[in-house]
This record gives structure tokens, C-alpha cells and sequence, in this order.
């Protein structure tokens, strides 16, 4: 029903990937990390060199500080909260309950002969 990425929030894990797909569309800047502006360039190489560069200055400015920022308790708080919103905010929207949902309304009911009908959406 979905990428590695899609599941790793249900298990509390923040993604850290490119902005294509699903995490183009999901990827707030308070939920997970983003290699790169979500652009590419004719070339494979340059795209992949500015992806690489942007990988590692994501993980050594973003990921890696607030995975090891801890307060007085010892917790990543702010890893924390952004695994929260993560959960709160993509766990519903990436789910097989929403594909099924999305694909009946938009796909097979029409392919059935009927006509597109407006299914609540959560």
C-alpha cells in the first residue's frame, strides 16, 4: 500500500529522502528531513551530485544535531515532537484505508459503469 517511507511513520521513524512521490506531497519541513529542493537536471550525474551534497548537509546540520540534542532528562525533544507530528499528520493520509478509498472513488467505480461519487475522505 505504499513505500518503506510511508510505513516507517507508522513505526515513529522520520523520513529523510528526496522530494519525489509520495514524500513531495507529504513533506511539511516539520515532519521528516528533504534532500535537495525537489528539482532535477537533464543530467543524472548533476542531479545525483547536488542530491549527494544535499544528503550530507542534511544529515550534519539537520538530522544528526537534533537526533543528539537532548534536554536535562535526556530526551530528543525536538526529534520527538517531530516524530509526533510525522505520525499525526501522514499516518492517516498514507494508509491503505485512504488507497482503497481513493482508488474506488476515482478508478473502479467509474471503470464499473458508474459514476464518480464524492467518499468521505479522513
Amino acid at each position: 500500500s505504499g513505500t518503506s517511507g510511508q510505513k516507517a511513520v507508522l513505526n515513529g521513524g522520520l523520513n529523510c529522502s528526496i522530494l519525489d512521490g509520495w514524500w513531495a506531497e507529504a513533506y511539511d519541513g516539520t515532519n521528516g528531513f528533504a534532500i535537495g529542493k525537489g528539482t532535477s537536471h537533464v543530467s543524472d550525474e548533476i542531479t545525483d551530485r547536488r542530491d549527494g551534497d544535499s544528503l550530507y548537509r542534511v544529515l550534519e546540520e539537520e538530522v544528526i544535531p537534533t537526533y543528539y540534542r537532548r534536554d536535562v532528562d535526556g530526551l530528543p525533544r525536538d526529534w520527538i515532537r517531530m516524530m509526533m507530528h510525522s505520525i499525526a499528520g501522514l499516518a492517516w493520509r498514507f494508509s491503505s484505508d485512504r488507497m482503497v478509498m481513493d482508488y474506488t472513488r476515482a478508478c473502479y467505480m467509474i471503470a464499473a459503469g458508474g459514476v464518480s461519487c464524492d467518499m468521505p475522505t479522513r
